[in-house]
């Protein structure tokens, strides 16, 4: 609940990964949910009896299928990936950038890119179509994971 705490403080979503329960529990602004992790109507059921405006984010990695199933089913976000190499999931099939736009144009909702995201490649994902990525090995592992972040958020200042 400290997380929790800091994200309201800061005015910042809080969005659970692959756990419906705990983004429940913990009163989080949303779930991502990715293939294994739960009928997608379900949670979409469970979140809108938790509260108004809770996001529903869903993994779709190489398939635009699977994203407009998604879209249909009540997602607020799409993502699509792995873009990179990942150190967190070195097995993760690659996804073709022209998902992003195809996407978007296909499910008209925000679309998230994942996988070896850095500040050095992230461009040209957000050139792509981008609206959001995610980053865990580019901020957690760097020596001033501030400084990291700001790169992110300036690289959507430069490219809106």
């Amino acid at each position: 609940m400290a997380l929790r705490g800091l994200t309201r403080r800061l005015g910042a979503k809080l969005i659970i990964n692959d756990d419906l329960e705990l983004a429940l529990a913990s009163e989080a602004d949303g779930v991502h949910l990715g293939e294994d992790d739960g009928e997608l109507a379900a949670a979409r059921r469970r979140l809108d009896a938790a509260g108004p405006g809770k996001i529903l984010g869903v993994s779709c990695y190489q398939s635009l299928s699977h994203a407009t199933t998604a879209a249909r089913t009540g997602a607020d976000y799409i993502a699509f990936g792995s873009f990179f190499a990942s150190p967190t999931k070195p097995q993760a099939k690659r996804a073709e950038v022209g998902l992003l736009a195809a996407g978007r144009a296909s499910t008209g909702l925000p679309v998230c890119a994942i996988g070896g995201i850095t500040a050095a490649n992230a461009g040209e994902l957000i050139r792509a179509g981008a609206d959001l990525i995610a980053v865990i090995t580019a901020v957690y592992e760097a020596d001033d994971p501030g400084r990291a972040t700001r790169q992110f958020v300036n690289l959507f200042e430069e490219n809106p």
